[in-house]
């Protein structure tokens, strides 16, 4: 919407259709992030903390879980389990979950989890590595399920579980929150809870947004479905991953001369925590730590900036 972004010079923005959808975002000549340190780029890797919340049928699910998995072509077991798929999600937060632990511990460099609240209360000794490390964990929903066709009361519900857990178990409660598999009313419901200070189900811009459609204006820090290992899942190598975030960052790096951007990487702990993808991942953290003006941060130190820095223009927060 131009009235909450104020473009720094140049002739006036023309004013667009009135649609529910922005199709417009900052046009021409976005912000200037003024990213802390004068950073060319801000990077935060996200790990997908999902295992032991998904499909289910000992969790009373209709059938056995279908995605993201070493099984080309897998289809949900109605009223059954799936023992392979089962396996193979329990490798992610048994062995996998632990590789990525080292492979950013070992370097220093920080990150972001987005949990899921049931995946995270089943394996405290996980969660617990989480605070230790001074990652921030934001949430990933109640359980990794598909929201669209969930009744508006039952979702609210879990976002209010998802609250509750999180904050049982790692002592504060998520600022930020990523549904992944949102309905067009989770946003608003995000919104509702109150607590909530950013919201990560868009995909549509290079740097955060304001959204103002539901009172108090609710920060956008959109995510990636290129930048993330899930589209590598059944590839053999790692250096196709390393390769295409490579030339993501080089390519926003570049252009962070004039104007920054900035660069999110989506990681599952049962997909690139595998040794065999886990290599290319590190072969990229490396890359990183080589250049300078690099602002590798948490999510929520984005969030804190754009908050202190790049408040709407007509907004009350």
């Amino acid at each position: 919407d131009p009235q909450h972004y104020a473009p720094p010079d140049g002739p006036p923005r023309p004013a667009a259709p009135q649609y529910k959808r922005d199709l417009v975002g900052y046009g021409r000549r976005p912000p200037h992030p003024q990213w802390p340190g004068g950073a060319r780029i801000a990077l935060n890797f996200v790990i997908n903390y999902e295992e032991g919340s998904e499909n289910c049928i000992l969790d009373g699910d209709a059938a056995s879980e279908n995605l993201l998995s070493e099984i080309v072509g897998a289809q949900p077991y109605k009223g059954a389990r799936h023992c392979n798929m089962e396996s193979l999600y329990e490798y992610g937060s048994r062995a996998g979950y632990w590789r990525l632990h080292r492979l950013f511990t070992e370097r220093g460099l920080p990150c972001t989890v987005y949990a899921c609240a049931l995946a995270l209360e089943r394996n405290p000794e996980a969660a617990q590595s989480m605070v230790e490390a001074g990652w921030d964990i934001a949430s990933h929903g109640y359980r990794w399920l598909d929201y669209q066709n969930v009744d508006e009361a039952t979702e609210r519900e879990h976002i209010r579980l998802a609250v509750e857990i999180q904050q049982r178990v790692t002592g504060t409660r998520p600022t930020g929150i990523y549904q992944g598999k949102p309905n067009e009313n989770t946003l608003r419901l995000v919104a509702e809870e109150g607590g909530f200070l950013y919201n990560s189900d868009s995909y549509a811009d290079d740097l955060p947004y304001w959204n103002t459609q539901y009172g108090k204006p609710l920060l956008i820090i959109p995510y990636t479905l290129d930048n993330n290992d899930m589209r590598f899942a059944q590839a053999l190598e790692g250096d196709r991953f390393f390769t295409y975030l490579k030339d993501a960052f080089d390519a926003l790096y570049a252009e962070g001369a004039a104007a920054p951007k900035m660069m999110s990487v989506g990681l599952h702990c049962r997909i690139v925590g595998r040794p065999g993808r886990a290599l290319g991942l590190a072969r990229f953290l490396d890359y990183v730590k080589s250049k300078e003006l690099v602002w590798v941060c948490r999510r929520s130190e984005i969030c804190d900036h754009w908050y202190r820095h790049h408040k709407p223009c007509a907004a009350k927060l």
